[in-house]
Formats: structure tokens, sequence, C-alpha cells
């Protein structure tokens, strides 16, 4: 694999084009499935997180040509997804919030996603990191696994979205 650039970004320092950037990656990645109305929502959600405060994003770029990213924020604490699932809360429960990742199909069976997930989770303050994943991925949640995940529950965050399992993982 060619080695990637990683550029990072933070919400309030976000370039021109920053949006697009993801629009267009994911567009690519999900390709297949941009018939659909949820899919079709993602520019609402790069909106949304990249709003909130402590939003990171890692940007993986081939030469000038995006590969991927990985994006998130912290939780707001007592709001964690995780929270309805576990009884009680681990005693720290501070929760980096992992909203997605993707990778361009050229880019994908390289090391491209562990290596964004890795670098969006270096020197994370919080205690967990919790995320949303399809059931219907089964590769997707062992590859999330395989990186310290478990499952703890299922979620609807919306009426239109899937039924996600919820997967929290202890941040060194």
């Amino acid at each position: 694999m060619t080695e990637l650039q990683l550029r990072y970004y933070q919400r309030g320092e976000l370039p021109n084009g920053f949006r697009q950037l993801l629009i267009d990656v994911h567009a690519d990645a999900y390709a297949a499935e941009m018939d659909d109305p949820f899919t079709q929502r993602f520019p609402w959600f790069v909106d949304h997180w990249s709003g909130l405060e402590g939003f990171t994003c890692v940007v993986g770029f081939d030469g000038e040509e995006p590969v991927g990213f990985a994006y998130g924020a912290p939780a707001k604490t007592g709001r964690e997804w995780w929270r309805e699932h576990i009884d009680p809360a681990p005693e720290r429960d501070s929760t980096f919030s992992f909203s997605e990742l993707m990778v361009r199909p050229r880019w994908r069976k390289t090391g491209a996603a562990e290596l964004l997930h890795s670098a969006l989770m270096a020197g994370r303050d919080e205690a967990l990191a919790v995320l949303l994943v399809d059931p219907d991925h089964p590769k997707v949640a062992a590859l999330y696994a395989s990186w310290g995940y478990r499952k703890v529950g299922d979620r609807q965050p919306f009426p239109d979205s899937p039924r996600y399992s919820v997967m929290l993982r202890d941040l060194p």
C-alpha cells in the first residue's frame, strides 16, 4: 500500500471544500446505496457532526487523492449512546462518539481503515469510544471487534435509519 498522508481537521478550523470532500468520498464509498433516502442524508450528518464541540476528523490522502476519513466528537456527559445498555456505568465513563469511518473502494483491504481509526483515537482524553455499526455488515462489525470494540446493545437512532449494533471499547 502507498503510504497515506494524514491530515487532521478540527471544528472551527475547517478549510473551504472540506464538507464537499467528505460528501464526495461518501458518494464513492456508498455508490451502490445512493438511492436509499437515509444514505442521501449524509450531508446533514457532516454539518451536524462538524459543528459539535471537539469535532475531530482525520482524512487520508494518496498524493492529493482522498482515500477515506474517520471522524467523531466527545459525547456530552450523561448523553452517551451506550448508557441504556450498561448499568451500572463504568467508573470512568467519558466517551468519544466515533461517528464515521469511510474508505473508498479502491483503497479497501489495504490497511487504510485501521490507520484512519488509529489516528483518530490516538491521544484521546476520553475513557471510552462508542460507535454504531449496521449488523447487516458482519465483516465491518468483526473488524471493529478486532480493534477492541464489544457489542453492548442495539439502537435505532432515527425512524428511517437501520437498527444498529452499539459497540463500545476502552481507550488507553
